[in-house]
């Protein structure tokens, strides 16, 4: 494996254990800080760097996040989203607006390959759409 697909393949996972420190999050409520230690002890969770970094900002902007979600919905409403595409689109929505070295087109597809690992081949579609109708936005308003 070359060093470019290893760091793909790291990126990978760093993003699966952020959506599974996220998605407990919805349920507990507790701050990440604290989901994460715990992840660490009652899994030894590998919270790599990049995680942390999706994890932490994830959590910090979730507000904001979900406005460019909810923004872009077609005849859907938030509370209809399941939990697991719901913290699957935060993770590419806040990689599209913070972290740049990751281009759009990798986060989205990102986000679909989580999708069909832990939703419906139905959420990856969704997914999608909705992160592609954000892309738009976000690149037309400049941020």
């Amino acid at each position: 494996m070359s060093e470019k697909e290893t760091k793909k393949q790291m990126r990978h996972e760093e993003r699966k254990e952020a959506f599974y420190l996220l998605f407990e999050q919805i349920f507990r409520k507790d701050d990440i800080k604290t989901i994460i230690e715990d992840a660490r002890d009652a899994r030894d969770a590998e919270v790599g760097s990049y995680t942390k970094l999706i994890a932490t900002g994830v959590s910090e902007k979730t507000e904001e996040l979900d406005k460019y979600i909810e923004n872009n919905l077609r005849s859907w409403k938030m509370n209809r989203i399941s939990k697991v595409a719901l913290a699957i689109m935060r993770i590419a929505v806040y990689e599209m607006l913070y972290v740049e070295e990751v281009p759009v087109s990798v986060s989205i597809n990102e986000a679909i390959e989580l999708a069909k690992e832990f939703a419906t081949s139905a959420d990856g579609s969704f997914v999608n759409g909705v992160l592609g109708s954000v892309a738009k936005q976000i690149k037309s308003s400049g941020d």
